[in-house]
């Protein structure tokens, strides 16, 4: 995929004859969606449900918890 391409125009999918993109998890949970307006959101799911949530508009939602590591005897704190 190139920089700024959507997944719709890297998979050239036809909008006008398949109607709007939605790629679903193994739970069918919806973790992307596109429409032919090129608007499209992306969500991470977790056990308790969307952790991370994303689209075209600039909106970003992330409830990610940091993630601490050791390494040699120091904690650190991985920021999402």
């Amino acid at each position: 995929m190139k920089k700024g391409q959507t997944i719709g125009k890297w998979l050239k999918w036809d909008f006008e004859a398949n109607g709007d993109l939605k790629i679903q998890d193994i739970n069918n949970m919806t973790i992307y969606a596109e429409n032919s307006h090129g608007f499209w959101c992306k969500t991470e799911i977790g056990k308790f449900g969307g952790i991370y949530f994303e689209d075209s508009n600039g909106v970003i939602v992330d409830g990610r918890t940091a993630e601490i590591i050791e390494y040699k005897g120091h904690k650190y704190k991985l920021i999402p």
